[in-house]
């Protein structure tokens, strides 16, 4: 059984330096590919195993835990474990990094660089999602950051540049806030005998002063916040996405927005619960803002990546409200909804970048009549976008329903409006995603070079099957996820409650 959870990280940096000395483009990406696979498998595995330990009985909140000291006059270690909401998001990052090798299949221009760039991404994002010491979470948060300016500055498009450096200084300044948090937390974690710690277990039953918790929380939350394109500071994510090339699309909106999410409930929400209850109408209010801007600049996009690209930062609003509304269906349907939005937007933007390739052109207006002419792929993208407006059946519904139904347990007037906006927005979503799906792929062909398109070729489909499969997993049989994130749900829910304000 997987349960060494290091390999996860080692495995998609073995695969990074196997493709670096592969002699060309052909072996990388067959290179890649199989180092992809192998991270997949090793997820199931890892899932599986973790499956077999609760039904046997291990009641222990952190699974396949490792430790080892790393920098001892700091107390700084290399300390991993897993939980339910943990394995969620490594099996995420494992699709995703799959499906984004099979869809960059045709990279020419510098493929082994750019095979390699996408391995570090994975093995930056493993190692995230895995780490119970703060240091080692900022650690593999920042490892992430160069390779996406690299992709986006070499590989992609339009005002690549101008694109790639906004969104890595924003996200340095997001990571700027999270270690001045971080800091403070260390800090005041001092037990009395001058020992201090990066312990994420430790420091959530610490009692850590009500003083302290109001200067780090707003630092952590909006740091990791930044990452997960929370309002006012969505801005680098259109450019960026509509900018990268389309794996590094997929992994920034399917994995790397889901980071800062992930950061948000874990790092900030669980250590001080104090702190989130007083900052909670805050976090209501900006993720509800999030959500109705979000649905209404999409209306006004005329470029299918900055379709999906605002429709992101609405999207990752429904993550925000879960974690704000600090209800145990709440946050089971935020991390419902991290792991949802990320299979979906990677096949969105997996949909667009295969039609970008065939026809040259992302404006909708000059689309049209392509489910004549490449019909696998047409069909592609209207599932994506089924399921992105919440569509019964596929994991939006599910998962947006989830955070409706735990925003409603809060009684109050104000929780209730903002759920009922949230709510409303669904309505916009259907206006926007049925329009591009109507003039993009249906009507009659307004190009007649369109006539001779290609269809998805045996990679292409392999990727789309995947992530259409994974949303279906959870759209049609969707209580194992939901019994994998619960309990751990329950845990951040309980050290919640400590707080008093809530019930």
């Amino acid at each position: 059984m997987m349960t060494n959870l290091t390999l996860l990280i080692l495995v998609p940096l073995l695969a990074a330096v196997a493709v670096a000395f592969c002699r060309n483009g052909e072996q990388a990406k067959w290179t890649a590919f199989i180092g992809s696979l192998c991270q997949l498998l090793l997820s199931g595995a890892m899932a599986f195993a973790y499956f077999a330990e609760r039904k046997a009985g291990n009641t222990a909140q952190m699974l396949f835990t490792e430790r080892h000291s790393w920098f001892s006059s700091l107390n700084i270690e290399y300390y991993v474990g897993v939980d339910g909401i943990s394995v969620a998001m490594i099996l995420l990052t494992a699709f995703v990094v799959f499906t984004g090798v099979l869809i960059s299949w045709n990279v020419q221009t510098l493929s082994r660089e750019f095979f390699f760039l996408l391995m570090l991404l994975g093995a930056g994002a493993y190692g995230f999602f895995i780490s119970l010491d703060l240091f080692t979470l900022f650690f593999f948060l920042e490892v992430a950051v160069i390779p996406k300016f690299l992709l986006i500055a070499i590989w992609g498009s339009g005002k690549k540049e101008y694109s790639a450096m906004k969104l890595v200084l924003m996200l340095m300044a997001g990571s700027a806030l999270v270690l001045i948090g971080m800091l403070s937390l260390y800090y005041y974690s001092d037990d009395g005998n001058g020992n201090r710690t990066f312990d994420m277990l430790k420091l959530a039953y610490q009692n850590i002063p009500l003083e302290v918790q109001l200067f780090a929380f707003p630092l952590m939350f909006t740091g990791f916040g930044i990452f997960t394109a929370m309002f006012p500071f969505h801005t680098w994510a259109p450019d960026g996405h509509s900018s990268a090339p389309t794996a590094a699309s997929m992994f920034l909106a399917g994995i790397s927005m889901k980071l800062g999410g992930y950061g948000c409930l874990r790092a900030a929400t669980y250590l001080m619960p104090e702190a989130a209850q007083e900052y909670s109408w805050i976090i209501v209010l900006l993720a509800t803002i999030a959500i109705i801007y979000g649905s209404f600049a999409t209306l006004m996009q005329k470029d299918l990546k900055y379709i999906n690209a605002y429709s992101s930062v609405s999207h990752c609003g429904f993550v925000l409200l879960g974690i704000g509304m600090l209800t145990k269906t709440a946050i089971t349907g935020a991390v419902m909804q991290m792991v949802s939005h990320g299979v979906m937007t990677a096949l969105f933007f997996g949909a667009i970048g295969m039609i970008y390739e065939r026809t040259h052109t992302r404006q909708v207006e000059q689309l049209g009549g392509l489910l004549k002419t490449i019909p696998f792929l047409s069909t592609v993208y209207i599932i994506a976008g089924l399921c992105s407006l919440g569509l019964p059946g596929f994991s939006g519904f599910v998962a947006e329903m989830t955070v409706f139904m735990g925003s409603w347990q809060r009684p109050d007037t104000f929780n209730r409006i903002c759920t009922i906006l949230a709510c409303a927005s669904i309505v916009v979503t259907a206006v926007y995603i049925l329009r591009a799906i109507g003039q993009a792929v249906m009507g009659p062909i307004t190009n007649e070079h369109y006539s001779h398109l290609k269809d998805a070729t045996w990679n292409e489909r392999l990727a789309s099957a995947a992530l259409i499969l994974a949303i279906l997993a959870i759209g049609l049989a969707p209580f194992w996820l939901n019994n994998l994130i619960t309990p751990d749900a329950q845990i951040i829910m309980e050290n919640v409650a400590r707080g008093g304000l809530i019930e």
